[in-house]
């Protein structure tokens, strides 16, 4: 994830965006309701998906997406990530069919939501090919330039 940050992102580890990353055991391990996914392949960690019970922050994003996706019952998608190398293969695909199919499952989700840099190579038609855009941030200068999206909600055996 560090590597994403620094070579991908281009901004580094950043406090207030990143403390999951620093307390993995605190932000996915200890809360039922919140999961990892990590892809391995011959030792290495190729890609990583994660769920955590929260919905955007105001700001950096408008105050409308927060009531929309009030933390708690909104399950967000973070830290979708695969190596360059280890792309086009449907890792990704797979990672976040995982995650949706870990929210299905949990207690007290109502929506999928997560929002994505369209800086980074392949990110804005992957995310459009799995959801729905409800904001495009990059028509309002106020606030954060990241394009919103709402993942159906999978249909599960129980419900």
């Amino acid at each position: 994830m560090f590597d994403t940050f620094y070579q991908v992102m281009g901004h580094g580890y950043v406090a207030d965006w990143h403390r999951d990353v620093i307390d993995m055991q605190g932000a996915y391990f200890d809360d039922p309701r919140q999961e990892l996914f990590v892809a391995e392949r011959a030792g290495e960690i190729v890609g990583t998906a994660a769920v955590r019970a929260d919905g955007p922050k105001s700001p950096p994003h408008p105050p409308w997406l927060t009531e929309r996706y009030p933390s708690g019952s909104t399950a967000q998608i973070f830290r979708v990530y695969v190596r360059p190398e280890h792309r086009r293969n449907g890792l990704a695909r797979t990672l976040v069919d995982m995650a949706c199919r870990f929210i299905a499952q949990a207690p007290g989700y109502e929506s999928i939501y997560l929002h994505t840099n369209t800086a980074i190579e392949g990110a804005e038609p992957f995310w459009r090919g799995i959801g729905k855009e409800v904001h495009d941030g990059r028509t309002d200068p106020r606030y954060s330039p990241a394009v919103h999206f709402e993942i159906p909600m999978p249909v599960t055996a129980h419900g």
